[in-house]
């Protein structure tokens, strides 16, 4: 198995991909990780790790897609960026995976223009894990690759999402939901009414609508939306927590009777802390694309580029890619 990762990709890039990379290049010995990027800045920060693994590779490349370009000019233009170059690999199967933490468009621009769609896939979605307070998590998507949306695209978002929910997550029968402002059939706007029946009749366990408050309870397994929708609801998430994680920190520290409090909590606390760490899901696939991509936040950590390459693995050890395509095209039931 080889995946490779743009080792320039992320806030802190290099140095923490690079750190990433090697806990999993020497947590499985059996995956070839394939380092894209500036060589003269990875080398360095290897050498300080100590001894190179023998499964980790470094592929020169150098030029670099920042977070603040457009993203079609510099995929067309920056043809030895390290993100253009690890999706080249997937496309030409010198790759089963690549890995990034760079600029989100650039890659879902990567995805469908240097690796390609899978046929039948109108659009690819982008599709992360949402922490839920029962610890499971729910894939939604999309939360950001496509602002807008038809209904047979949601369709095609839930079947991706179940089929990913199945063979990564192990889940027999992905429960799915359609975001909406109301669980009544009929509430909502004109895609989400002409998506409901659409997505009844799938292959699929559609469970009906899903608001948005009810989100972080884990109401199903897959959590359909168009990326509009997906987004906000996905940086509400992320800035409710912050601020919840933020004010509770403020309180146990106001006198020594809460600092007490806090002791005696304090496991309960970082139980419930990891379960809304994106690290610990490592990367949010971007489904649809003839390859398998695998999008990190931009402030990931060494554990999240780690956890990356654990989902990347199991993504292509049960033939994820082909699963979908296999699915999209002969539309069996999941």
């Amino acid at each position: 198995m080889r995946i490779a990762i743009d080792a320039m990709g992320g806030d802190h890039a290099p140095d923490v991909v690079v750190a990433g990379a090697l806990e999993a290049a020497r947590e499985w010995s059996d995956t070839k990780v394939i380092l894209i990027g500036d060589a003269s800045r990875i080398e360095p920060l290897i050498a300080q790790a100590g001894a190179k693994p023998a499964n980790l590779e470094i592929r020169h490349a150098a030029e670099i897609i920042e977070a603040d370009d457009e993203p079609v000019k510099a995929v067309r233009r920056k043809k030895d960026a390290s993100m253009v170059v690890a999706g080249r690999m997937v496309h030409e199967q010198e790759a089963d995976a690549m890995i990034s933490a760079g600029n989100t468009g650039a890659l879902m621009t990567t995805g469908l223009l240097v690796v390609g769609r899978i046929k039948g896939i109108e659009r690819p979605a982008l599709a992360p894990m949402i922490p839920s307070i029962d610890g499971k998590g729910m894939l939604a998507l999309d939360l950001g690759a496509n602002m807008d949306a038809t209904a047979e695209q949601l369709l095609q978002y839930a079947i991706m999402g179940s089929i990913y929910r199945k063979k990564v997550h192990g889940i027999e029968k992905p429960s799915v939901g359609l975001l909406n402002v109301g669980t009544e059939a009929m509430k909502g706007n004109e895609l989400t009414k002409a998506a409901f029946p659409l997505l009844e009749q799938a292959p699929i366990h559609f469970i009906g609508n899903v608001e948005s408050r009810d989100v972080l309870r884990g109401p199903c397994d897959v959590l359909v939306c168009d990326g509009f929708a997906g987004n906000i609801m996905l940086k509400s998430v992320e800035g409710a927590a912050s601020v919840i994680f933020s004010a509770m920190k403020t309180e146990f520290m106001r006198n020594l009777a809460t600092k007490l409090a806090a002791l005696v909590l304090k496991p309960g606390l970082t139980r419930f802390r990891h379960s809304f760490d994106y690290s610990e899901h490592g990367a949010a696939p971007l489904l649809g694309i003839n390859g398998l991509l695998l999008k990190s936040h931009g402030s990931s950590d060494a554990k999240a580029i780690k956890n990356a390459v654990r989902q990347a693995r199991i993504a292509v050890q049960n033939d994820l890619v082909k699963s979908i395509s296999t699915e999209i095209s002969n539309g069996r039931e999941l």
